[in-house]
């Protein structure tokens, strides 16, 4: 889809530099009053808006590249919890490596077939990355709603098929584009992400608002579980009020961050259309995408097995102040 903004602002330029030269065909030379045959074909400018998001990708690239290594070289991180962040840290992967290839496509390889990939790429990526951050979500409410059940209940290859089922489904989304499913032959019907199709990106755009408002419903559930539980157990009853407000924060932070990097896109893909100036459509792509260089943070980094293990891996040790509290999925 940030192919298809580079590629009309590259042939928007196209134009005016095929217009120029034709200008200059036409113009008689002073000296000899013959035409000009030999033209300099101007470069074609790189747009900076394609440059950040190359940057932004490459930055997620290594961020979620590092959290994957940790978690294939730790044979202890084998948890349904950390199968939920690695399918989330390699989705954001995908993210990245679709946004540094869709600069190398545009400046070097701009066809119908590699736009069509480069669009798929991106609709899968960033699908599997909505949908993991919906299962870790859920997954934080049942370890609190069936706490004595859940270690027994949510076993690895359940988790397994949960994350086969959310990668099926976003491959299928992903190859709609290629399959047919865009406007390449009809421009009126493209969205502000070309070459999807208004429909589509309306479909698309809809979803999401329904698995943030099914997200939002979630956190409010832990939230509830958790004063429950801090006012069931009196002797620890300041401590956990701590915990608890302390936790509410960081549900805050999260809600928020996701809705600030995503909502702007989703709405704007609901009432914008091809004909809006592209300039909109990268300022509300640029969030979204910043969205998965801010997951790492949340849901990898944070952990304290994940920081032991970054530790290790950097250092060697871990330091003497480093909180070996085991940390459960019903801590956020």
């Amino acid at each position: 889809m940030i192919h298809s903004l580079a590629a009309a602002m590259s042939d928007q330029l196209l134009n005016i530099s095929l217009l120029s030269t034709e200008a200059t065909l036409n113009l008689p030379d002073a000296q000899n009053s013959s035409p000009v045959r030999t033209p300099d074909l101007q470069p074609l400018a790189v747009s900076p808006w394609d440059i950040a998001l190359c940057v932004t990708g490459t930055l997620i690239s290594c961020e979620n590249a590092i959290v994957i290594a940790i978690l294939f070289y730790t044979p202890t991180l084998r948890a349904p919890m950390f199968i939920l962040i690695g399918s989330l840290a390699f989705a954001d992967l995908l993210a990245g490596l679709g946004l540094i290839l869709n600069f190398v496509f545009i400046y070097m390889l701009n066809t119908e077939f590699v736009t069509l990939v480069s669009v798929g790429l991106l609709i899968a990526a960033f699908s599997a990355s909505v949908l993991n951050i919906l299962a870790i979500t859920v997954d934080r409410y049942l370890s609190l709603y069936n706490a004595l059940t859940y270690h027994t209940e949510r076993t690895v290859t359940f988790t397994y098929v949960v994350v086969g089922l959310i990668w099926v489904v976003c491959i299928v989304l992903g190859l709609l584009p290629i399959l047919g499913w865009n406007c390449l032959r009809n421009e009126s019907n493209c969205s502000i992400c070309r070459p999807v199709t208004k429909n589509n990106a309306v479909a698309l755009a809809v979803t999401f608002l329904l698995v943030f408002a099914l997200i939002m419903q979630l956190y409010l559930q832990i939230c509830k579980i958790a004063f429950r539980h801090a006012q069931q157990i009196a002797v620890q009853h300041q401590f956990m009020a701590i915990s608890t407000t302390k936790g509410v924060c960081t549900l805050s932070i999260i809600l928020c961050t996701f809705a600030t990097c995503w909502m702007p896109f989703a709405m704007y893909s609901i009432v914008a259309d091809s004909s809006y100036p592209m300039i909109y459509t990268y300022a509300t792509v640029l969030p979204a995408t910043c969205n998965s260089v801010i997951n790492p943070i949340i849901y990898a980094f944070r952990n304290p097995d994940i920081q032991k293990s970054l530790w290790l891996a950097c250092c060697g040790c871990v330091p003497s102040n480093f909180s070996l509290r085991p940390r459960t999925s019903s801590d956020v």
